[in-house]
């Protein structure tokens, strides 16, 4: 199978694109409900064009799930597209050099064909959509060879809370071969790579509370305890001097990755002083004895992703805040548990509070670390279609990323995902500017027919 877009189309799956991203479907702020809801609408439509069949806007406790599938042949494998239409809040929208939910083309240096610029433009609309494009384009060219189950829900960006129930009570509706996911990325747009694990997480939200209310800075100064401050040194506590973290039991489940696969691991391209540069430091920092890469990848992490209280406004306001608060996340690699882990980190941390404050701790969200084999055809398939598509065989790589809902992919529906990203780690996915590149977009659309092909290949044995 040969699949080269023409300029026709190319314009058109942009322009679609862009459409899509104009909509702020921000999960994590309920005044944009409506906008949610509006992008599970506007997905469910594109895919019923795209030639799907059953096409569903799912209610939940929470965002629908868009559910839809095209069974051609009970002789033909399934494969199972998971993908998310939310996005992560746009702030600060002062960082941004463009208006986060009106997309504009621009070059830059890493890609000369151009990028499209807004929020969720790789993470994970851009990706998502190229596999409902990819879809259309092998009806369109009676290439399809499998068949296709789609579930794109609205929740991954706040911890996808729904989703497991939805798999639960219709694990028959979603049964498969393999699950097919575009929420990663690779090494660059000559060497690609694809994602073989992803770290779990553990997100907490920290609260230290000291008198009742603001205090005059100068009145009780030096008498009472200030919550800013000693949040600050608690905060300090967490890890050493070394940057590891202190809790204690956090790296007992830790499994140590062997040497030779470390070795293995660093023969994948990895420029230093570019990565450096790339994000404007001056040097890395991380747990010693590690190199960047595996701090990234192999290695559990602990950091502070928010942190406020007291006055910020203009000007000056000498008060001992009442109240101090932080956002906390860890990452995860594989045995270890992310509650077993919140729970770890809830009492230690109120361990290390003197008595004149109080803490109050709450666990947001996690999910499991997760590890593919490179031994199943689903692998195997994906290798063969970056190969030919790239011109190059990709190397293997641990994300450092999460996606949640994957190890409970396998856990219910028992099958292995396969994560064929696309994006870049220059994307900006999370920060302001986010983008994703024309290049990467169209060549998403045109790699993913040959993981089918290779697939229902494979299958037949």
């Amino acid at each position: 199978m040969s699949v080269n877009l023409n300029v026709q189309e190319k314009e058109q799956y942009l322009n679609e694109l862009i459409d899509l991203l104009k909509i702020p479907s921000v999960s994590a702020d309920s005044s944009y409900t409506e906008d949610v809801h509006n992008a599970a609408k506007w997905v469910a439509n594109a895919l019923k064009h795209a030639g799907a069949e059953n096409v569903t806007v799912e209610p939940t406790k929470g965002y629908p799930i868009v559910y839809a599938d095209k069974i051609i042949s009970d002789d033909l494998p399934t494969v199972l597209v998971y993908g998310h239409y939310d996005v992560q809040p746009p702030d600060p929208i002062d960082l941004w050099d463009s208006p986060p939910f009106e997309p504009v083309i621009k070059k830059t240096k890493i890609h000369p064909e151009g990028a499209v610029f807004a929020r969720g433009a790789c993470d994970d609309k851009g990706q998502m959509y190229m596999h409902i494009k990819a879809f259309q384009w092998m009806i369109e060219n009676d290439k399809l060879c499998c068949n296709v189950k789609f579930m794109i829900e609205g929740e991954e960006e706040v911890g996808s809370d729904n989703l497991e129930d939805f798999i639960r009570h219709h694990t028959d509706r979603l049964s498969c071969d393999v699950i097919l996911i575009s929420d990663t990325g690779m090494i660059s747009n000559q060497q690609p790579s694809i994602t073989t694990g992803l770290r779990g997480l553990s997100y907490m939200e920290v609260t230290v509370t000291g008198p009742n209310r603001d205090l005059h800075s100068g009145l009780y100064g030096g008498a009472v305890a200030n919550p800013i401050n000693i949040l600050s040194q608690m905060i300090a506590q967490l890890q050493d001097e070394n940057n590891r973290i202190t809790i204690p039991g956090f790296y007992e489940k830790v499994v140590e990755v062997s040497n030779e696969e470390r070795a293995e691991m660093a023969k994948a391209p990895f420029d230093l002083n570019e990565y450096i540069e790339s994000i404007d430091l001056a040097d890395v920092h991380g747990e010693e004895g590690y190199s960047t890469s595996e701090r990234q990848s192999i290695r559990p992490t602990l950091d502070v992703n928010g942190i406020w209280g007291g006055y910020t406004g203009e000007g000056a306001k000498t008060v001992i805040a009442s109240e101090a608060h932080a956002k906390i996340s860890m990452r995860l690699v594989p045995n270890q548990d992310w509650e077993e882990v919140g729970r770890l980190f809830e009492a230690y941390f109120k361990s290390l509070a003197p008595k004149s404050v109080r803490v109050d701790v709450i666990s947001h969200h996690g999910g499991e670390p997760y590890v593919t084999p490179i031994d199943n055809i689903g692998y195997q398939a994906a290798h063969k279609a970056y190969t030919t598509s790239f011109g190059v065989e990709p190397f293997p790589e641990r994300g450092g990323g999460s996606i949640p809902i994957v190890p409970l992919f396998e856990k219910v529906l028992g099958v292995k995902s396969v994560l064929m990203g696309f994006g870049l780690d220059s994307d900006a996915i999370h920060s302001p500017n986010e983008h994703f590149g024309l290049f990467n977009f169209y060549k998403g659309i045109e790699t993913l027919p040959l993981f089918y092909e290779n697939y229902a290949a494979l299958f037949k044995g």
